[in-house]
């Protein structure tokens, strides 16, 4: 299957079906209350699992708690979800330790695994439309976007690592002396996994995938705001022949479950995805337990560069989509719009009017292009980012008020005239929020790039050669897309500089993380060779 991207791409060829549809004689509102206002379109799924995922099976959580999980369309219950908490993350990891000390997943033959990666993506790829609902309702991301983007990628992303499995392997090594040396390369072990709640699935696929490939086995915590997608798909791996224990998943809160996760002293290794501040703790609570390596992969302030020799409407759209892609909750979201002088009264015109142009409303509703942010929190936190927008000087070109009257949508939201001291020009929003800021040469706006504690991602919009490579080794990030962005191909590494955290996720590089590396030496008597 060919590898798909997460997010539209510009330029008509890459650009996915629902952006080129937009502007067709769409009968939805754009920028209007209208869509948002009417009646909330039945999701077509039903939640059946609300249990934690412990030892193969679906049980309650140990204190018999429950969480609810919201619709952020009306604010109102989808389901209640079990709770777990520190009990529950012994349970799980009790699990884990069990099914890799004594089961046969890392003791089965590396083809074997990979024909479970492979047998769990196919059930994916049949139940794609339920899932996609589920990721939909329980997130507020556009239907068509999970069904479009982010399902293919993900069953991608375990037909890729499926691949990976029985590829895994040392070297033999040439010493000075009488000896035979070669490496091992071993799973790790037991690893704890903490994922966000912007892209849940993704980022199950992230750290399941290359965990599992490797021979681990997991323990999994979902965000509270969104754990409905994680339980459904790891129902389906267990139809696929995943053995018990080997993948458990805990529902629950950051400072409880999360908490227990990474100081349990028998998890082997640790993987966390989120903010910069969470991840702090985190990796200081692994070093106070057991000293378990942890991979990080945290939060973004990325920079999107327009040159003076831009296509003024192709930039204009690119970074449109690299930032309000996704209710612009992306951690690698193109939030701060570098715009070169010479064009930059154009750029703020075209720009404010691809976002007064935006569909937004019920993410089930075909066409629309953003829903609800995820909860009333990150809803909160917007509107006051915007404020602080317009207090300090910057320019509203347009939105920056709620969206209807019902749910967590905010108006696409334009500024001009931002300044790098602002708060929207260094703080991570996390929201549909451009900030568009103008500079005057490359040494200026490379340097101004990098005076950010985060270093996640960036993006440059130049037809000159040369600009773009010194551009994409000048500056510091993680990636950097040149005349594109969000392209998330299986085997492209993504991870940060800086406080943007440690570790590579996905590609090749991601199988480092669930591996130890043995050296074997045995001595060699009357070799015929050395």
């Amino acid at each position: 299957m060919a590898a798909r991207r997460m997010s539209s791409l510009l330029s008509s060829s890459y650009a996915s079906p629902l952006l080129r549809s937009l502007g067709r004689g769409s009968s939805i509102s754009r920028f209007s209350t209208a869509a948002a206002l009417e009646e909330p379109i039945t999701p077509p799924v039903k939640v059946e699992y609300t249990k934690l995922l412990i030892n193969g099976q679906f049980v309650d959580a140990a204190s018999g708690k429950t969480f609810p999980t919201l619709d952020p369309r009306t604010g109102q219950l989808i389901a209640n979800v079990a709770e777990g908490d520190i009990e529950d993350v012994n349970r799980a990891v009790s699990a884990a330790r069990k099914a890799f000390d004594e089961g046969p997943w890392p003791r089965m033959t590396a083809y074997e695994r990979s024909r479970i990666l492979l047998r769990f993506a196919d059930l994916v790829e049949q139940h794609a439309d339920e899932i996609a609902a589920l990721e939909a309702w329980d997130n507020g991301k556009p239907y068509e976007q999970a069904t479009s983007d982010e399902i293919p990628l993900f069953i991608r992303l375990f037909r890729y690592y499926a691949g990976w499995a029985d590829k895994i392997h040392g070297l033999t090594i040439q010493a000075d002396g009488p000896h035979h040396v070669e490496t091992l390369h071993e799973p790790i072990g037991v690893a704890g996994q903490i994922i966000p709640w912007n892209f849940p699935l993704l980022m199950y696929s992230w750290k399941v995938g290359p965990a599992l490939a490797c021979g681990n086995t997991v323990v999994l915590k979902t965000a509270e705001q969104t754990p409905l997608s994680a339980l459904y798909v790891s129902k389906l791996f267990h139809e696929a022949g995943l053995p018990p224990g080997v993948l458990n998943i805990v529902s629950g809160y950051g400072p409880s479950a999360g908490a227990a996760l990474a100081s349990h002293m028998d998890v082997d290794k640790l993987a966390f995805t989120g903010s910069t501040e969470t991840g702090k703790i985190v990796l200081g609570l692994a070093a106070k337990s057991n000293l378990k390596p942890v991979t990080l992969e945290l939060g973004g302030k990325s920079p999107f560069i327009v040159c003076e020799d831009a296509n003024v409407d192709e930039a204009v759209d690119l970074a449109h989509a690299a930032l309000f892609y996704n209710q612009g909750q992306c951690c690698c979201a193109g939030s701060r719009t570098f715009v070169h002088e010479r064009i930059y009264d154009e750029f703020i015109e075209k720009a404010k009017a691809r976002a007064l142009k935006r569909v937004v409303g019920d993410p089930f509703r075909k066409g629309v292009e953003q829903g609800p942010q995820v909860d009333s929190e990150q809803f909160d936190k917007i509107l006051k980012y915007i404020r602080s927008g317009v207090d300090s000087g910057a320019t509203l070109e347009t939105g920056g008020q709620r969206f209807g009257s019902n749910g967590y949508y905010i108006q696409p939201t334009v500024f001009s005239n931002v300044q790098d001291d602002m708060l929207i020009a260094k703080d991570e929003i996390f929201g549909p929020v451009q900030s568009i800021l103008k500079f005057k040469d490359t040494d200026e706006v490379i340097r101004r790039a990098n005076a950010s504690p985060f270093g996640l991602a960036a993006g440059v919009f130049t037809q000159n050669l040369d600009t773009a490579n010194r551009m994409t080794r000048a500056l510091k990030a993680g990636t950097v897309w040149v005349n594109c962005f969000d392209v998330f191909d299986a085997a492209i590494p993504f991870g940060g500089y800086k406080m943007s955290g440690h570790g590579r996720e996905k590609g090749i590089y991601s199988l480092q993380n669930y591996l130890q590396i043995k050296a074997v030496v045995t001595r060699l008597k009357n070799p015929a060779w050395l």
